[in-house]
């Protein structure tokens, strides 16, 4: 029996509001662990978890954008409903995009607001997969949790597989043609250094949602969010989509 996708950080008694995060690229949900220390304690933090890593190690990684979105939004959708943040980074962001299609396409109206963190809604398309050294090289472009995985003989054998096939997913994603508005609300983040996306990019966000839209620009690259989690976690949770200052 598959193992649940959801991981729960905080376990408020009452809880009146909900804060849904999504890893990056190789990522699992443990990258959002702290994140419960900034937390409010009438929020339930739930990070998602991948197939194929950590707790579902054992389960086969997952290929496409479909399957793992629509995978997530059913799993979501079960959780009695609250007010819900989505945040994702990166790749996370489009996880967390496709995944509230579903969740709106549903009917349901409860996630309020997605937060979209060092990544554009639109990428070029590549014409070929991703050599293992590719993969590499791309992820030491970025630096972040997995530039020094690699170091070790073991632990790149482990992690390798997992972080080449989000690339390829990632890689042959692309929104599909007509795809609805959201009417959630959209706060879209990003590093002013972060070599993947500028903020002009990331403020194409824009167009994904009939409802209130903002932008935030911090210090740092790619993985900006790292020194900044407080600020990020705050910025997710603000009620008035208020830009951290």
């Amino acid at each position: 029996m598959p193992t649940s996708a959801l991981t729960r950080y905080t376990k408020p008694l009452a809880p009146t509001r909900r804060l849904v995060c999504f890893p990056h690229a190789g990522g699992a949900a443990s990258f959002y662990r702290d994140w419960r220390r900034c937390a409010p304690p009438e929020v339930e933090l739930i990070a998602v978890q991948y197939p194929g890593r950590e707790n579902r190690v054992r389960e086969p990684l997952v290929a496409t954008m479909e399957e793992l979105a629509t995978a997530l939004a059913e799993e979501l959708l079960a959780l009695p409903p609250l007010p819900t943040v989505f945040f994702g980074h990166s790749m996370g962001a489009a996880v967390a995009h496709e995944t509230l299609l579903r969740v709106e396409r549903s009917g349901a109206t409860h996630v309020t607001r997605l937060c979209v963190s060092g990544r554009a809604p639109r990428r070029s398309p590549r014409t070929s997969a991703r050599a293992d050294e590719e993969v590499v090289a791309a992820v030491l472009a970025l630096g972040g949790t997995h530039a020094t995985v690699f170091e070790d003989p073991e632990l790149r054998e482990l992690l390798l597989p997992i972080i080449a096939n989000d690339y390829r997913l990632i890689d042959a994603y692309r929104p599909a043609a007509g795809t609805p508005q959201l009417r959630a609300a959209v706060h879209a983040l990003t590093g002013a250094d972060d070599p993947q996306v500028t903020p002009e990019e990331a403020g194409q966000w824009r167009a994904v949602t009939s409802g209130r839209f903002a932008l935030t620009v911090l210090d740092g690259d790619h993985f900006y969010l790292v020194p900044e989690a407080e600020r990020v976690a705050r910025a997710a949770l603000d009620p008035e989509l208020h830009v951290p200052v």
